[in-house]
């Protein structure tokens, strides 16, 4: 696991990294340190972390605004935030932080903070995107079904439609194996989505139609149920 702590007094930082280390124990986790909010951005960019602790108030960017350009890089990232102010709650409802933690940090809630992200974020698998001129991380999880419209593909997912320059061909095969299934020459589906069979079509849990070629459907039965069976254990 990847995490990050932003915070401009270096005294916190090296606080809650020696707190992150002792509760880890050595586990795979790598901390990074930044004092400035712009920085993050470049290192998140060239490669993501999956966990950030960011403090609130920093003269740059300040944690917020920082938390919102991190949100709009990738929607599966963990965000906490360090404060001694709990009105900025309800802000941090805005980029879905995880939670907040009052400086110094108390070890047993951050015990549970990391247990809990250790827990959801290693299984957790993204897709990388690139649409228009950005990069942006996708949570395979909240991706309902992509479908190839000339040289574009439209990705559904929970947060909306996304329009990307790809190829469906190269898309199955980097999402076949995270339990996606290609159900007609222009559709590709997440098992774990889908409510229902039809005879020519699956129903997807919001609601969406996708076709089934005939020579398609058995195969999809087969991976569905065997995917079921899995997630059941």
């Amino acid at each position: 696991m990847r995490i990050a702590v932003c915070d401009d007094e270096e005294k916190y930082r090296l606080d809650i990294k020696k707190r992150i280390d002792r509760v880890c124990n050595s586990l795979d986790v790598l901390v990074d340190e930044y004092s400035d909010g712009r920085e993050l951005i470049k290192s998140f960019e060239k490669s993501p972390y999956d966990m950030v602790f960011l403090d609130i108030e920093m003269p740059a960017m300040d944690g917020i605004t920082l938390a919102k350009k991190l949100r709009a890089i990738s929607e599966g990232l963990f965000i906490v935030f360090l404060t001694g102010h709990v009105e900025y709650a309800l802000t941090g409802y805005e980029v879905n932080a995880l939670r907040y933690l009052t400086k110094p940090v108390d070890p047993d809630k951050l015990k549970e903070v990391l247990k809990y992200v250790s827990d959801r974020g290693r299984s957790k698998q993204q897709l990388l995107i690139r649409e228009e001129g950005e990069e942006l991380l996708l949570d395979m999880d909240s991706v309902i079904f992509l479908e190839a419209q000339n040289q574009y593909i439209r990705i559904m997912t929970d947060g909306g439609e996304h329009l990307v320059r790809y190829n469906i061909s190269d898309y199955e095969k980097e999402l076949t194996p995270h339990g996606f299934f290609r159900t007609h020459r222009s559709y590709i589906v997440s098992l774990g989505r889908i409510k229902k069979l039809g005879k020519s079509e699956v129903i997807t849990d919001n609601g969406d139609t996708i076709p089934v070629s005939r020579g398609n459907m058995q195969s999809l039965k087969e991976r569905f149920y065997a995917f079921v069976d899995k997630e059941s254990i």
